[in-house]
């Protein structure tokens, strides 16, 4: 106990506070940048993607729950995807609007679509797997319904598939249209920081944490040797993209397949996706943490141990808190006393690292969006609002996915912003 509260105890809590991000940051900018000069720099523009030497047909999976104020853009947009055969398939899973009579007329005035009906909410993995079922390709391209993709991704992401039969999915890269506030344009340089940076160098590493469940195209038969979509993950891509890994299928990230994204713009909003994505990614280190001691399944290691350890420095910024404000209110020993949370030369120096990683991000970016540099200097509120939001919602996220148990995933209408 008098070790635990030692002078050299606390100092190594405070820190690897500060230095757990600095490391992380400079290793994806150098991964991010390594992907870039090694895969990406040579690539022709986006809006010319190479021919393929083959085409195999595509079936488009877009599962629906309440969107009839969107569902008409999405579809437009995927029938007007530069591919030569795909059809679309619209699954309707329990929408209590408008939804099914509008997927109806839709599949009613182009022969590419075809709508499934759900008779209640089942979740997005069963309206996925029920899809496949039905499905008439070997190939998936599965799409939110409240997304907009650009008409080359298709391309761009079937030459992944067609050049490799090891590979069984490929991430597009989503981009954000909501940015009429301060949350919404914090996460423009988000996306690419957070999202498209951490891809890329987590592909240099040979594994990828998760593809994007947003717009991700999948082969049949790595679905089918993975057991396709699990119905009680609460993120899906995170869980699929787990277990097509661990059956040594290769999953990828394209960035020049590119769709267009609403995500919320109200911290009420943030905070029910952000809590989301942490008890998916809390669900896979506690279902995937017997790869420790397989060797065959050495590779995840370096991913399993990067979100492990993003959760403990989670509860050690929690710590740091918890020990400033106790200090208020009773006595501690001087080695537990923390006089300030305000940035003094180390939050000077965190501040700096993280501009420079979105500097880095953008840069790479800007060949697939111009115009993000006037979004630049938003970034300096990241580090005091993103991660004070993902700490919380990690403390919250480990004891809710304890206490859970084992219970199917359904979905609700999330907050989209305040749509251009």
């Amino acid at each position: 106990m008098e070790h635990l509260f030692s002078g050299s105890a606390i100092q190594m809590l405070f820190d690897f506070t500060f230095y757990y991000p600095l490391f992380m940051s400079y290793l994806w900018m150098c991964g991010g940048l390594y992907y870039y000069f090694h895969y990406e720099r040579n690539d022709p523009p986006y809006d010319q993607p190479p021919a393929l030497t083959e085409y195999p047909a595509v079936s488009i999976l877009v599962p629906c729950h309440n969107e009839a104020s969107n569902i008409e853009d999405t579809v437009e947009a995927l029938l007007a995807i530069n591919y030569p055969t795909f059809e679309i398939l619209l699954i309707d899973d329990g929408s209590t609007d408008a939804s099914p009579q509008m997927l109806d007329a839709i599949a009613r005035q182009d022969s590419r679509v075809r709508v499934i009906h759900l008779a209640k909410n089942q979740g997005k993995a069963v309206g996925l797997n029920t899809a496949a079922m039905m499905a008439k390709y070997d190939f998936f391209l599965c799409i939110d319904g409240d997304s907009l993709v650009d008409p080359h991704c298709l391309h761009w992401m079937m030459r992944h598939l067609v050049n490799s039969p090891r590979v069984g999915a490929v991430s597009g890269n989503p981009r954000i249209r909501t940015r009429s506030t301060l949350i919404g344009r914090i996460q423009v340089g988000e996306f690419s920081s957070i999202i498209g940076l951490i891809k890329r160098a987590q592909r240099t590493y040979g594994k990828m944490f998760t593809v994007s469940g947003v717009m991700v195209c999948f082969r049949r038969a790595a679905l089918h040797d993975a057991g396709y979509w699990n119905p009680d993950a609460l993120t899906e891509d995170i869980d699929i993209s787990w277990r097509l890994q661990m059956r040594h299928w290769d999953v990828r990230f394209e960035p020049n397949a590119l769709c267009w994204i609403l995500m919320p713009e109200t911290l009420r909003g943030l905070w029910r996706q952000r809590l989301r994505w942490s008890m998916g990614g809390t669900q896979v280190l506690f279902s995937q943490n017997g790869l420790f001691g397989r060797w065959r399944h050495r590779r995840m290691l370096p991913v399993y141990l990067e979100y492990f350890t993003s959760v403990l420095w989670a509860y050690t910024m929690a710590a740091v808190f918890a020990l400033w404000t106790l200090k208020h209110f009773v006595p501690l020993p001087p080695a537990l006393v923390i006089d300030t949370l305000l940035p003094e030369w180390n939050g000077l120096v965190i501040g700096t690292t993280c501009l420079l990683q979105f500097a880095v991000s953008m840069a790479l970016d800007a060949r697939y969006e111009k115009g993000m540099g006037r979004y630049y200097y938003w970034m300096i509120w990241y580090p005091l609002a993103f991660w004070i939001l993902n700490v919380f919602t990690t403390l919250v996220a480990v004891p809710k996915v304890l206490l859970r148990g084992k219970q199917r995933a359904t979905w609700k209408s999330p907050d989209r912003g305040l749509q251009p």
